[in-house]
C-alpha cells in the first residue's frame, strides 16, 4: 500500500458521526506514528495529508477535505500525484450493512449505499480498490433512513464499542500493510470482532 484514506465529513458537526469513523482511524494512526496531516502542495486544495510509518513501511495517510460525496477527488489527486494504481489505495470507511463493532477487509466490490465509495469508483473508473470496512450497524439502523442514520452520532449505548473499533481498525490498517491483504482478511474476516459481537452478519 501506497495510501491510505480514511472516509469521512470534514468539520466539528460530524466528528463524531457514524460516517467519520475513516476520518478516526486516520487520526489513530497519525497519533501512533508521530505524523502530522496538512495541507501542503497541490493536495492541500482536496485532502489533509502526510507521511507516516503504518505496519512497519512508509505510507501517505490522507482524508477528503471535500464533503463525502465528493471523495473521488482527493482519491484521484493522490494516484496521481504519488504515481500509485487503485490497489495501492486503502480505503478506510463506515458500514451500515455491518454491524457494530464488525471488521471487515476486501479487495473491491460495489459501493453498497456508500456516497464516498460511489464517488471514488467512479472517479477511478473502477470497483477494485482494496477497503477497511467499519461496522456500525446498531439496533435503530432498521427504523432509520440510511443518510439520517450515517449521519448521526452514535448512540449512548454504542460509544464504548464506537471507540474500540476506532482503535481496532488501526490496527486493522497495520495489518493490511505489514502483512498483506491475503493474510489480513484471514485474521480480520468472518470473526465478531468486539466482545458480544456477532459472529455471522
Amino acid at each position: 500500500m501506497k495510501i491510505v484514506l480514511g472516509l469521512g465529513n470534514p468539520g466539528a458537526r460530524y466528528r463524531k458521526t457514524r460516517h467519520n469513523l475513516g476520518f478516526r482511524v486516520l487520526d489513530v494512526l497519525a497519533e501512533r506514528a508521530g505524523a502530522a496531516l496538512g495541507r501542503s502542495g497541490e493536495l492541500g486544495s482536496v485532502c489533509l495529508h502526510g507521511e507516516a510509518e503504518v505496519g512497519g513501511a512508509a505510507v501517505v495517510l490522507a482524508k477528503p477535505s471535500t464533503y463525502m460525496n465528493r471523495s473521488g477527488r482527493a482519491g484521484a489527486a493522490l494516484l496521481a500525484h504519488y504515481g500509485a494504481a487503485p490497489s495501492e489505495l486503502l480505503v478506510v470507511h463506515d458500514d451500515a450493512d455491518l454491524v457494530l463493532g464488525r471488521i471487515r477487509i476486501r479487495t473491491g466490490g460495489s459501493a453498497g449505499g456508500h456516497n464516498g465509495l460511489r464517488s471514488l469508483m467512479a472517479a477511478l473508473r473502477t470497483t477494485e480498490f482494496p477497503r477497511v470496512k467499519l461496522g456500525v450497524r446498531g439496533a435503530r439502523r432498521a427504523e432509520a433512513e440510511l443518510t439520517d442514520y450515517v449521519l448521526e452520532p452514535f448512540d449512548d449505548d454504542e460509544t464504548e464499542a464506537a471507540e474500540a473499533l476506532v482503535e481496532l481498525g488501526a490496527d486493522a490498517v497495520a495489518s493490511v500493510i505489514a502483512e498483506g491483504l491475503a493474510a489480513a482478511m484471514n485474521r480480520w474476516n468472518g470473526k465478531g470482532t468486539l466482545p458480544g459481537t456477532p459472529e455471522a452478519c
